[in-house]
């Protein structure tokens, strides 16, 4: 046995919550369910959404199949159907971005939950998995007969339900990957090579750290941490009030032309180290999350480092040339986030900084011909008044009369997708057209200007 197998829990792994409510809907709508809502139905799924499994809410999933005895098995399939339809849509983006990394490393893709079969098993076929290992109720008459067939597909039984399966397909669970967010999944976990946490319930945070398991949340690109369930970019962005950053007066306009959802590339000219705060503050104001890409000496710096990484930033090593960074810029896209590249690449210095024609290197256009989403420009005008090329930290001291950062949002560029030289000039031309017109006309800079627009020694 050599190949191995990717194991997905459901619940709180790859949903964000419980299934539930909308398998007891589905349920009610093929008449299996009465209408009367179970007292206290919406507090448990609730709770499960805040903390995962708990042997109580367990204990109650297991009596299931006894309060379905004499329940069709048709109708409960025919939910399944709708169930279905109604989740594959809600399935977490980078859940089906990892399927689909697992299918194409050759990897068995393998739906493992307590959740009854009949319920489900539509749902992996509507995500295209290989099979399904769930809890399976017994039938006599086409009517479900109140017992459970086999293992109760959770904590040591889901371990075994696993281990059968994958002796059957002659699967190696050493060379396997399992994901859950469950304590109750850590025998399973256990058992395979290559154990990947999930958005983990507070238990099983603490038994990762313990063992070392990886954790990661789906919603977020891979090394996107989250506290109380917030990735520290969205924290952040809660504090960049206008009241709360007296240093700076903010100018923007055309926010309405930042897409609110689905992939986009922002694009931006780049004067001060600033900029990804001032990004991150327009970003902030329609609600969107935003990935950057950054030079290597910023995300490996010692303090700042931490910091630049724990908002999904990628980084780039300019010196090697390699692919890596664009990639997982990609794959933030097609998790459907928003992706920053200021294309200069980092702060003009000295007189170069006063040049009208701004140089671009060719990242943005070539992202944007292998994903094809949109191209938004934005142009940043004042970031280097609060903090110049030759300080090494921002004057936040100036409350009385702070200088402005002016930022407007354009529309689209339309780029051809046949000459990244051209595509990037295309992008370059865009993000001039929002700055002012004092930017746009060619000067001769005072010594002191270029003595500011230089970097420290």
């Amino acid at each position: 046995m050599e190949n191995g197998a990717a194991f997905f829990d459901l619940d709180r792994t790859l949903l964000q919550g419980a299934s539930g409510p909308v398998i007891s809907e589905a349920l009610r709508q093929m008449g299996v369910l009465s209408d009367r809502t179970i007292p206290g139905e919406g507090l448990v799924y609730r709770v499960f959404d805040a903390i995962g499994e708990t042997l109580p809410a367990m204990a109650l999933t297991r009596s299931a199949a006894r309060f379905a005895a004499g329940w069709s098995r048709t109708a409960v399939r025919e939910a399944g159907e709708i169930v279905a339809e109604r989740l594959a849509e809600t399935v977490q983006p980078f859940g089906r971005l990892l399927i689909d990394e697992h299918r194409a490393a050759g990897r068995p893709v393998v739906l493992a939950t307590t959740s009854p079969y009949d319920l489900v098993a539509p749902l992996a076929r509507a995500l295209d998995l290989d099979d399904v290992i769930a809890t399976r109720y017994g039938e006599s008459g086409g009517l479900y007969d109140g017992t459970i067939v086999g293992d109760f597909v959770w904590g040591p039984g889901k371990l075994a339900a696993v281990r059968s399966w994958a002796a059957r397909h002659k699967i190696d669970l050493g060379a396997s990957y399992a994901y859950s967010d469950s304590v109750f999944d850590a025998p399973l976990l256990g058992a395979v090579g290559n154990p990947i946490v999930v958005n983990p319930d507070p238990r099983m945070r603490l038994m990762a750290i313990a063992r070392r398991w990886p954790q990661r949340y789906l919603d977020v690109p891979s090394g996107v941490p989250k506290v109380a369930g917030w990735e520290p970019q969205r924290l952040l962005q809660g504090l960049m009030r206008p009241e709360l950053l007296p240093f700076v007066r903010w100018d923007l306009v055309d926010l309405e032309k930042l897409p609110r959802t689905g992939p986009f590339i922002l694009v931006a000219n780049h004067r001060s180290y600033l900029d990804p705060l001032a990004i991150g503050f327009l970003a902030g104001r329609v609600d969107r999350a935003v990935r950057f890409l950054a030079k290597k000496e910023v995300v490996d710096a010692p303090i700042v480092g931490p910091i630049v990484r724990s908002m999904g930033t990628i980084r780039v090593d300019r010196g090697t040339g390699s692919a890596e960074p664009l990639e997982a810029a990609a794959e933030a896209l097609n998790g459907g986030e928003a992706v920053v590249i200021l294309p200069q690449g980092t702060i003009p210095r000295g007189e170069a900084f006063f040049e009208p024609v701004l140089e671009g290197r060719p990242g943005a256009a070539r992202l944007a011909k292998s994903t094809r989403v949109p191209v938004i420009p934005v142009g940043i005008w004042g970031t280097e008044k609060i903090w110049p090329r030759a300080a090494r930290l921002p004057d936040l001291t100036n409350v009385s009369d702070p200088p402005t950062v002016r930022m407007r949002v354009g529309d689209p560029v339309e780029l051809k997708y046949r000459s990244e030289r051209t595509d990037t000039d295309r992008i370059m031309r865009a993000i001039e057209a929002l700055l002012p017109a004092e930017a746009r006309k060619r000067r001769t800079p005072t010594a002191q200007e270029i003595v500011e627009a230089t970097p420290p020694n």
